[in-house]
C-alpha cells in the first residue's frame, strides 16, 4: 500500500530564483514602519475613546 504513491516530476529541481536587482522607489526603514504603526494604533484608540463626541 505504501508503493501506490504518485510522484510528480519537479518543475525546476527545487531551485527558486529571486530577482535581487530590483530596487523599489519607495523604501521605508524599519524604524519608520514601527513609528507609523504606533501612530496609527494611537489614532484608532483615540477615535474609539472620543469618536462619539466628534460626531455630536
Amino acid at each position: 500500500m505504501a508503493d501506490d504513491k504518485i510522484r510528480l516530476p519537479s518543475g525546476q529541481g527545487g531551485l527558486t530564483r529571486y530577482f535581487e536587482e530590483y530596487h523599489s522607489k519607495f523604501e521605508l526603514s524599519p524604524g519608520a514602519v514601527l513609528v507609523l504603526s504606533i501612530l496609527i494604533m494611537v489614532i484608532i484608540i483615540l477615535l474609539h475613546a472620543f469618536g462619539d463626541k466628534l460626531l455630536s
